[in-house]
């Protein structure tokens, strides 16, 4: 039993043909993580499109290109969006202001509506508080607390009322082909992935990837959330009806076989990371003092927002469960150690 990749990728901007009635487009993104993969698929009456890339002159220009070039021919009826993060959701109202329908988790849809219209012009005395307690490094949390936050409107369209929702066990057509919904979670609440009734293919979004662990998270607008618990519980779900033969379109990296054992080895990652992250709490630890343990790789600047939060969400695991506990030090750090 091994992981395979069965096609190599198309360049940044490009595309190529998945399986029959399916093209693969490969989306560049301006970050470590240098690209998303979209899925066209064709219908009888237009095409279906999952997700979208970001919002940006860039990413419009490549969609113009696509849509007068391999999508030719046939209107974009829909745009199904697997879940609310900016790289996956941005241009779908720009989509919809061409026309098109949206259908996507009702969770995501009003996460990603709500953070639409929260624009901030600085960090919120809560997300402060929170990046404080987590540990951030002072030089880094005064460098934040003064500068224009990330805003989620900075790279996501605005949603126009009205979207059709997905559902865990509702089946659809498209692509010549039925396909049943099945939600995850942890990665982004309501995570939809779609497995075909008629052959071998799974749209896994960032829920089911190769050769890279999607961030699990826990974030201000719910500091005690417990996702990584939704992450292993959805890894447990999709394993019972995982096989060998089904191949997956990820959100990201290539297409793959080896779906059974990959869930194993997501599932592995995580419980091992918790083996380390109790011994390590034999002493008190902030959520910073955490990373050695948890990633074993030095934190740059361009990952350290991430791995925060995915400390916090182990950590949050632990603490859920009465593995661990916390205290504020009269600094305003939150500090972890072994119950």
């Amino acid at each position: 039993m091994t992981i395979r990749y069965p096609q190599d990728a198309p360049a940044p901007g490009a595309w190529s043909e998945i399986a029959p009635g399916i093209l693969w487009l490969r989306m560049p993104l301006p970050m470590a993580l240098d690209h998303v993969n979209l899925y066209a698929l064709a219908d009888d009456d237009g095409w279906t499109v999952i997700d979208t890339g970001l919002n940006s002159h860039k990413s419009r220009a490549i969609w113009e290109d696509w849509l007068a070039g391999p999508l030719a021919g046939r209107p974009l009826r829909r745009v199904l969006v697997t879940h609310h993060h900016p790289d996956h959701i941005g241009l779908a109202g720009w989509f919809q202001a061409r026309g098109a329908e949206l259908l996507m988790p009702r969770t995501g849809w009003i996460y990603a509506r709500m953070l639409t219209l929260d624009e901030q012009p600085q960090a919120s005395a809560e997300q402060i508080a929170f990046w404080q307690g987590a540990g951030m490094e002072p030089g880094l949390l005064a460098q934040r607390a003064a500068e224009r936050p990330f805003n989620f409107c900075d790279v996501v369209h605005p949603l126009p009322l009205g979207f059709t929702r997905l559902t865990d066990g509702a089946t659809l057509r498209m692509g010549g082909r039925d396909w049943l919904v099945r939600m995850g979670d942890g990665h982004a609440p309501e995570h939809a992935t779609f497995w075909s009734l008629s052959d071998d293919l799974v749209l896994g979004g960032d829920q089911l990837l190769p050769s890279i662990s999607a961030n699990i998270g826990v974030y201000a607008t719910e500091p005690l959330a417990d996702p990584l618990a939704d992450w292993l519980a959805s890894c447990a779900r999709f394993a019972t009806c995982a096989e060998e033969r089904h191949l997956v379109l990820p959100g990201h990296k290539l297409p793959f076989t080896g779906l059974p054992l990959r869930l194993r080895q997501m599932m592995e990652n995580h419980l091992s990371a918790l083996d380390r992250l109790r011994e390590h709490l034999s002493q008190p630890q902030t959520a910073a003092g955490c990373f050695p343990v948890l990633f074993k790789r030095e934190i740059d600047g361009g990952s350290y927002g991430l791995a925060l939060v995915e400390a916090v969400a182990h950590l949050n695991y632990l603490l859920h469960r009465g593995e661990a506990r916390r205290s504020l030090s009269p600094q305003g750090l939150w500090l972890w150690e072994r119950a």
